[in-house]
């Protein structure tokens, strides 16, 4: 192996292992097969976070992934924040009133969680930050079959949307939705 293979060897792990420090995930055992046929819907996420709405954006991001991954049965649950107050669905609705609202509509599974960070660092780069949990339950008992937590930082002048976007596939991948 010459100087040159080696130097290009070294700076490609350099760069994975660069890379893979940007995020950290955790997540539960996926089940043996989640049915894309079946009714689901998108249950409110709790924003833990400082910026408002944080929670509803990562709905809307649910929302579009499910029905990219071929659900073609999905609902939201309603919204009706008041605008001069700014409050998240989680803020509005228990879990157990969102869940008795799943089951009247026939729903099969509910996917939920919650927004730990949503925010641009502070900084001369600004990288986007975003850390959620998220969790794919059981209509009919509230079981939750698969869940998943993560955190992930973006590059200088990434969309802060986009890398919850990549979190957020990244952590739903192992359930195979």
């Amino acid at each position: 192996m010459n100087m040159i293979d080696l130097t290009r060897r070294i700076a490609a792990t350099g760069l994975l292992l660069l890379a893979g420090g940007c995020a950290t995930m955790d997540h539960s055992v996926p089940p043996a097969k989640l049915d894309r046929q079946a009714a689901w819907v998108i249950l409110p996420v709790a924003n833990q976070s400082d910026t408002p709405q944080a929670g509803m954006r990562l709905e809307t991001l649910l929302e579009s992934h499910a029905r990219n991954r071929g659900v073609q049965s999905l609902q939201i649950y309603p919204a009706g924040i008041e605008p001069a107050l700014l409050t998240d669905p989680s803020e509005r609705a228990s879990r157990e009133q969102a869940m008795q609202w799943a089951k009247a509509q026939g729903a099969r599974y509910g996917i939920t969680g919650s927004v730990t960070e949503w925010r641009y660092k502070t900084g001369v780069d600004g990288e986007a930050a975003v850390g959620m949990t998220l969790q794919i339950v059981q209509i009919d008992d509230g079981k939750v079959v698969y869940s998943a937590s993560g955190a992930k930082s973006g590059w200088s002048r990434e969309a802060l949307a986009a890398v919850a976007q990549k979190l957020m596939r990244d952590l739903l991948a192992p359930s195979g939705l």
